[in-house]
């Protein structure tokens, strides 16, 4: 016997109907098989044949039977369904990726957790639509092939889930690098009714390769800060990173190295340590010319030749570079490379001006520095979403 689901729904009164179509063997009811996709049992129970929107309850299926099985625990779109002990799998399904994101925010405080189920049961029925959380922005997204799909699918969470959400255009996960090298130095002193703090780092910064990450160095001589504060210094730089001093964003691709600094015998600790290294990293980061990256997408638009001129002139107007084109039958296929900032609507503009005859795919590329015009302008946001916060 060999089975394969190819739909998911979620029903108000049964649970989870899983859809199967039978294309060999017998599948009987009440008995176990073997998810060949996913390589674990699962329990049938009862199994309903499909006609229509009817279900009607059936002991055997036979091949080409459509099956409705109820509270499967983990067996999703695409996977083979097989007796125990075999290994037969048919190729999964192929899907087109997702090309529009929103970033979702609940309308009511305490729905998070149900929003959370509500949306990983809608992409459970339909493999087009995906939740995905962004570790950088800690953003709950939804993405999808438009926006009105997306829009269908928040009304179906409000509709099976009673759940209301505002939909917003996603935060760019920008980052924070330096362009120059400089050095430093910070000293922290803190004296209150018992023991206080001392601690003094000198500093320099430097910038490395794109994508090479961060590098902490240790050269300090003569045991001027004791070893046993040189991993506090190298905390407090990590801290230092997770927010830089332009807009709050990570900072990336830099060498921080300590060359000297001071301790008390008394009053130096391991928070002195951090708290100096930190306030140094800061200070010195200033002089190093900073400025911001961007994520950059691969962007494939496929679109009828007469559209050709258009669609090259809107991505230009959304500092898009065009890398080449390429014939696809009577399609052209235009490869470019676009800021992610700039991507958010061009499904909107896209179909304005195909028709709904054009699409695209688009993936994340690399980091690249923003322009100097438009670095005031991200700043700025970032600056009053934080005072907004």
């Amino acid at each position: 016997m060999t089975a394969q689901v190819f739909k998911n729904v979620t029903d108000p009164y049964v649970g989870q109907l899983t859809f199967l179509r039978v294309y060999s063997g017998v599948l009987e009811s009440d008995t176990e098989v073997f998810n060949a996709t996913r390589d674990h049992k699962e329990r049938f129970g009862k199994q309903q044949l499909v006609n229509g929107k009817d279900l009607e309850p059936t002991a055997v299926a036979l091949p080409g039977a459509l099956v409705a099985i109820t509270k499967l625990k983990d067996t999703h779109v695409g996977d083979t369904i097989c007796p125990p002990g075999t290994k037969a799998a048919y190729a999964p399904f192929e899907f087109p990726t997702p090309v529009v994101s929103f970033a979702v925010h609940a309308k009511s405080r305490g729905d998070e957790d149900k929003i959370g189920t509500g949306l990983s049961r809608l992409a459970d029925e339909d493999p087009t639509f995906r939740m995905v959380r962004n570790a950088d922005t800690r953003e709950m997204l939804i993405e999808g092939m438009g926006d009105i799909h997306l829009e269908v699918m928040m009304e179906r969470l409000k509709s099976k889930f009673g759940v209301e959400v505002g939909l917003t255009t996603p935060r760019v996960a920008y980052k924070e690098t330096i362009k120059g090298k400089a050095e430093g130095s910070y000293r922290h002193k803190k004296q209150s009714g018992g023991a206080g703090q001392f601690a003094e780092v000198h500093c320099r910064l430097e910038p490395r390769e794109r994508g090479a990450g961060y590098e902490f160095v240790n050269e300090v001589k003569g045991g001027v800060i004791p070893t046993q504060f040189i991993p506090s210094v190298d905390k407090g730089f990590h801290k230092a990173l997770a927010a830089g001093p332009l807009a709050g964003y990570p900072v990336v691709d830099m060498r921080a190295a300590v060359f000297y600094g001071k301790d008390h015998p008394v009053d130096s600790s391991d928070i002195a340590f951090q708290i100096a290294s930190m306030q140094a990293f800061k200070q010195v980061m200033m002089n190093c010319n900073p400025t911001l990256l961007e994520p950059i997408m691969d962007v494939a638009v496929t679109v009828p030749s007469d559209y050709m001129g258009d669609i090259t002139g809107e991505l230009n107007s959304r500092r898009g570079r065009i890398l080449g084109m390429e014939p696809e039958g009577n399609l052209q296929v235009i490869k470019a490379q676009a800021p992610q900032a700039e991507m958010f609507t061009f499904a909107t503009g896209l179909r304005s001006i195909t028709g709904g005859r054009g699409s695209f795919e688009m993936g994340f590329s690399h980091y690249e520095e923003v322009p100097g015009q438009i670095i005031p302008k991200v700043v700025e946001a970032a600056k009053k979403e934080k005072e907004e916060n």
